[in-house]
Formats: structure tokens, sequence, C-alpha cells
């Protein structure tokens, strides 16, 4: 078994376009959360969302490369890229034949999707472009940077709703820890906001009014966000051997079925799945000192986590800081996992942990120790990042602060 490292990070989200701007906004405690300006509210409950701004995928793509493409796509290859300019890697035919994707998408390309039942059930149009197909699978990020980089190792797109690219991190860094891969480029992405699709989510009746408060008493629900974030992760050896900037190590990965219901979640399978990530990378428990939560804002979520941090962890929760970082770029759903880890290496990195936003008030059912509204510096040496998902599909992901 390989130590695997992470040593490339781009992200495209409603917090910034790239992985400085996002971690300077995730650092000050900045809630990109707002009023939607991409589609017409007037017949929606609520009118919030954490949307990506002034990204112009024209500046990235030419108009022939467009037409293949959704912005789920958009978001998700401008990350990729980042992520490799920023691991300085360099892909000899060696290395792209030992280098995979692996990628997280709950709905694919849901914009693409959504014109096209607006064009065939309302406009009756009857015919469209051969393209559609193409921009609507989940697999095409993954696809798409394959092909970009020439990289013909495992390469596969992983949708288990907002654990996608949880699972999706996970299972590239056992590919490369075993030694079927030795890179791997892995995240997720996400365009959510589309009219059909937030219809949907108004009549689940779980988006807050307003924003989104993680573990705060009078959290409201949660609030969708879209996005990407991208990771280069490779053998300590060879980041080490090409003097590689490293961001943190990767040390374990664990997951789990509640086997319990669609939609509500189960501290029993929550606890499994961070109890997996820290048998699977041999962790002391007592070494972990931050955790960034699943956290929708949700009543039933919130305290759900709560309690399985505390069963897991026992006497030691109390010593462990907690925060939702979806209280900055809004819940992206097989995205969320991406910008959460990229949240979480970066917080590492810079020893300053990311806060909860927007944070009112205590929950006394919600027992554990919340950053609220500021960031707080620290050097925990390890830290969990939570994915909790409907039909219960839980995954965690286990970083350990890297230090030469």
């Amino acid at each position: 078994m390989r130590r695997v490292v992470v040593t490339g990070i781009g992200v495209v989200s409603a917090l910034g376009n790239n992985a400085g701007d996002f971690w300077k906004a995730v650092g000050s405690g900045r809630s990109a959360i707002g009023p939607i300006i991409k589609i017409d509210t007037t017949d929606l409950r609520f009118k919030n969302a954490a949307e990506v701004r002034g990204f112009d995928a024209s500046e990235h793509f030419d108009d022939k490369s467009l037409l293949w493409l959704d912005p789920f796509s958009h978001f998700g290859i401008v990350a990729a890229r980042e992520a490799v300019a920023d691991s300085g890697i360099i892909f000899t035919d060696e290395l792209r034949d030992r280098t995979g994707v692996i990628t997280g998408s709950c709905l694919g390309g849901k914009e693409t999707e959504d014109n096209l039942f607006y064009d065939l059930y309302g406009a009756k149009k009857s015919r469209f472009p051969p393209t559609v197909i193409p921009r609507v699978m989940s697999n095409a990020v993954a696809s798409q940077v394959s092909m970009e980089y020439g990289l013909t190792g495992a390469t596969f797109t992983i949708s288990t709703a907002c654990s996608s690219a949880n699972h999706a991190i996970g299972h590239a860094f056992w590919l490369v820890r075993q030694g079927t891969l030795d890179a791997a480029i892995t995240g997720g992405s996400e365009a959510p906001l589309t009219l059909g699709h937030l219809k949907a989510w108004e009549s689940m009746r779980v988006v807050s009014p307003d924003t989104c408060r993680p573990f705060s008493r009078d959290r409201s629900g949660m609030i969708l966000g879209e996005g990407g974030a991208m990771f280069v992760i490779e053998t300590l050896d060879s980041a080490r051997a090409r003097g590689a900037r490293i961001y943190a190590e990767i040390t374990g990965f664990g997951m789990s079925a509640d086997a319990h219901h669609l939609t509500m979640p189960l501290v029993e399978g929550a606890a499994k799945a961070m109890r997996g990530a820290l048998s699977d990378g041999n962790t002391d428990p007592k070494t972990v000192g931050y955790i960034n939560a699943h956290g929708t804002a949700t009543p039933a979520n919130d305290v759900m986590e709560s309690n399985a941090i505390r069963l897991v962890f026992g006497e030691h929760a109390v010593n462990i800081q907690v925060s939702s970082t979806k209280s900055m770029h809004g819940h992206a759903l097989g995205a969320a996992g991406a910008l959460e880890a990229a949240a979480t290496v970066l917080g590492l990195h810079h020893k300053l942990l990311p806060p909860t936003a927007n944070f009112n008030e205590p929950d006394p059912e919600c027992g554990v120790n919340v950053i609220k509204n500021e960031a707080l510096a620290a050097e925990p040496e390890t830290a969990l990042s939570n994915s909790f998902a409907f039909g219960g599909l839980n995954a965690v992901l286990a970083f350990k602060r890297w230090s030469a």
C-alpha cells in the first residue's frame, strides 16, 4: 500500500472561479448565497442559491467545443485544468498510461436536459442536435479530461447523489494506493440551477427561504449551489521525486449504506462511514481535530450528524472542531464533497479551519463544537470530510496535515 498525497487543486464555485479566490472567501467566512439571477424565480417559493458568478465559458472553450459541453462540464474541466497546472505534473507517455480520471456527478448535464424537455414538450420541436447525449451524460467531464491530457488509465464517473464526489475521490485514492494507477485527476462538478430541477426541490420543502445556517437553532433548510472542484493525487514517492508541493495526505476512505430510508439519514450509517475512514488509514481517532460536516442545515441531518460524531469519537468529540462550508458555497449535490474536500485540504495547508457562516444560536440537540462565523487558526493532525446522500449512501474522506 502506497501513500497518496494531494498536489494540485482547482475550483470553480460561487465563492470564486479558482482555488485562490475560493480559499480567500472560505478563510474570511464570506457566504456566496444570494438571489438567483440565471433563471426567472417568479414561480419558485425560494429565490436564493449559491450561484457561480463571472464565469464565461467562451474564455475557456472554443465555439466547437461548446457545442459538446453542458455547464457542469465547463466547471469540471476548468477545475481539472487548474489542478493539473497547480500540481506541475508532466504527463509522459508512461504516466499517461497509468493516470486515470475519476469524477462524481449526481445530475450530469441537467441544464441541457431541462432545455431539451422545454423544446420538446413546450415549444413542440421535433429535431435536436446530435450533441445532446454527449452533453447530458454524467461521465462527460471524465471523458473530456482524459482526452484532453491523453490519459488512458482507469476512468469513470460515480453517481451517488450528494456523496458522488467523495465516492469518486475515495475510489481514486484506493486505485493509486493499491498500484492500479500512479496518479489521478479526481473530484466532481454540478450545475443544478435550472427551473425544472429547482421545482423538484421545491416540492420536497427542504430548501430554506433565505439562507443556510448549519447547526444553528434557527436553521430553515439547505441552499443549493453549483460549481466543481478537482484534484491531482499521486504517490508520495512520485511527488517527492519531482519536488511537488504537497497540500495534504489522503489517509483513509470509508463508505456505508444506511439500508433505512430514501431521505431520512441514520446515525449508525454515518458513524459506520466515519469509522471506516479511520480504520482504512489506521488512524487514531484522537488525532482528528476537525470535521468538515455534511451539514445541510436541515432539521434531520444536523442532529443526526452531531449524534454520529459523538457516537464515533465518544469523549474526544469535545476536542473536535466542526464546520459546514455549505453555509458559504451552498449544497452543490454531486460536487459538494469536492468543494468541501478543497476547503478541508486548504484549511489544513494554511492552518486555518473554515467556519460555519450565518450561524446565529447554538442548538442544544447539536452537541458538537461548531466553528461559528470566523475561521479558526489551528493545526489538527487529521481531518474528516463527510458526505451523506439521499438513499442512505455515505462516504467519508480522511486527510492528514502535511509537514515535510
